[in-house]
């Protein structure tokens, strides 16, 4: 009796094992919503609350002057959600935000108001004794040992305290009207009359153009490491979904009186972070650090500067969420800053990050924030009081940091 062998190169063992270039436009498509699938998840969700809201109140949730208002009601939220993603992604929690927004709202109030000070050197120098108190939190947390849990609610307490001292349990206002329009302003008008605002569209037109040159540039590199990439025409579907949705949002803003000041402080915060998380060495150690510390130290990373500078940054972000909510206020007041840091921690793990670290991305915050943020619009807006409101808010944190914990114990498996 013989028996016959198949060659390792015959065409039943290639029958048997497609190349990888031969998968199929759908399971490529199943591969990239797995790997992705917080931020995907997140992304339908958000579109899932805006026309769910925009229906129910009979399109109001969409209409220009509401968009506006809904980007200035949240920006100092989106501020300190960015810089709280960093922090978790790291490992860590800063539960001392909220107090640090209302401490550097008074001290800019003391500056403006009492002092005279124009309000340009009182914003840097606000940012600067942001920076000062991240780093004395970070470095207890980095060189002392301190976990950030105890440091940052010994901030909380701090920075509460010092806030009443400084305003004397008073608030303290008017600001001058350059410093209100961080929050409140809009990029001007320029050009020839065309019904829309003519700055805002061309931005728009900027934004698709660096959207389209990002993605061809992250194809081209996966194709060059013969990675798995979407075919052609799901691509180019997802281009032109990108694109529609920029320009929407785009003529949606130029309707009205453009672009907010404080989105464009936000947009340039997500792209210089998201490059730094991306493509730096040190966004790189954050996440090596967040992911596995002890590996990370071995593979050279300095684990202590890493934290420190992290800290340094949300103390920074915070003085910058604190000038915009108090210039949204037009006053320092003792009470500001209440609940952000819950708001904040919140909108960062509803946007993909990891209670156990090294997970999430700068986007996926915004992300979370949005989320948050058109609830609250969305719920307002058809009469739902703020105890349900609440309620609400608490069971989709629940359910977000639950599918996590679901989806990891599925990759485990």
């Amino acid at each position: 009796m013989t028996t016959t062998t198949t060659p390792p190169g015959s065409s039943r063992d290639a029958s048997a094992a497609p190349p990888p270039a031969r998968r199929s436009a759908g399971a490529l498509l199943l591969r990239s919503v797995r790997s992705n699938m917080r931020q995907y998840g997140m992304l339908i969700a958000l579109a899932f609350i805006v026309v769910l809201f925009q229906i129910w109140t009979d399109g109001t949730l969409l209409l220009p002057n509401n968009v506006s208002n809904l980007i200035q009601q949240n920006g100092y939220i989106l501020i300190l959600a960015i810089g709280m993603m960093i922090v978790i992604i790291a490992g860590h929690i800063d539960l001392s935000v909220g107090s640090l927004v209302a401490f550097v709202g008074a001290v800019s109030a003391v500056m403006m108001v009492k002092h005279d000070m124009p309000w340009v050197l009182a914003l840097v120098l606000s940012l600067l004794i942001g920076a000062v108190a991240g780093a004395w939190q970070g470095f207890f947390i980095a060189y002392v040992g301190i976990p950030s849990f105890i440091v940052t609610l010994a901030g909380m307490l701090l920075f509460r305290g010092l806030t009443q001292i400084v305003l004397e349990g008073q608030s303290l206002a008017p600001f001058p009207e350059g410093f209100q329009n961080i929050a409140k302003g809009f990029i001007p008008e320029m050009g020839p009359y065309t019904q829309y605002h003519n700055p805002t569209l061309v931005l728009g037109l900027l934004a698709v153009a660096f959207l389209l040159l990002r993605e061809r540039r992250d194809r081209k590199r996966q194709l060059a490491y013969e990675l798995d990439v979407l075919p052609t025409g799901l691509w180019a579907a997802k281009c032109v979904a990108m694109t529609a949705a920029v320009v929407a949002f785009t003529l949606t803003l130029a309707s009205f009186h453009g672009v907010p000041v404080v989105m464009l402080i936000m947009c340039g915060l997500l792209i210089a972070l998201g490059y730094v998380m991306r493509n730096a060495v040190i966004g790189r150690h954050v996440y090596a650090l967040g992911g596995n510390k002890a590996a990370a130290k071995l593979s050279g990373v300095k684990d202590k500067r890493v934290t420190f500078l992290v800290f340094v940054n949300m103390g920074v972000l915070a003085a910058l969420a604190g000038c915009v909510y108090a210039a949204r206020l037009n006053a320092g007041t003792p009470q500001a800053g209440l609940n952000f840091e819950l708001e904040a921690i919140a909108a960062s793990f509803i946007g993909g990050a990891s209670m156990s670290g090294g997970v999430g991305t700068v986007m996926g915050a915004v992300i979370g924030g949005l989320v948050l943020g058109v609830l609250n619009n969305g719920m307002s807006l058809v009469g739902i009081g703020t105890d349900y409101q609440q309620v609400i808010k608490g069971l989709v944190l629940l359910a977000a940091v639950g599918f996590d914990v679901w989806n990891k114990r599925k990759a485990g498996r």
